[in-house]
């Protein structure tokens, strides 16, 4: 059974940086591909497969938001920079067992609860 759970979310003002962290328990394969979702239609915001060879950064996070994995932790972050009201979401994170990073829901098998972020004066 494969577990994600998400952590360092919590409320920032605009323009200050956030850090969040995923890690996956259970995977059991050397390769796979993390990524984070946001809001209640699942917007995209990063992924990133096992290795680090592949990423994707979705429209709203280009130049401002980094995405890094650790492969022996199962672990993947999400530096958020210059963070706007605009961003407030519940993030999720997602897990595929393959080595491809893709933007859609379906694509992902396994995901996490969420972690809330809130920019907000």
């Amino acid at each position: 059974q494969v577990h994600l759970v998400e952590s360092g979310g919590g409320l920032v003002k605009p323009g200050d940086t956030l850090r969040l962290s995923c890690k996956a328990s259970g995977l059991g394969f050397s390769t796979w591909t993390m990524a984070w979702f946001r809001g209640e239609e699942r917007e995209f915001v990063a992924g990133i497969t096992s290795d680090g060879s592949m990423r994707g950064i979705g429209n709203s996070a280009q130049g401002r938001f980094t995405i890094t994995a650790d492969n022996a932790e199962s672990t993947i972050d999400l530096r958020m920079n210059s963070l706007k009201p605009e961003d407030t979401a519940v993030y999720y994170c997602a897990a595929r067992i393959q080595d491809l990073v893709l933007t859609g829901i379906s694509d992902y098998d396994f995901w996490g609860q969420g972690t809330q972020v809130t920019v907000s004066l």
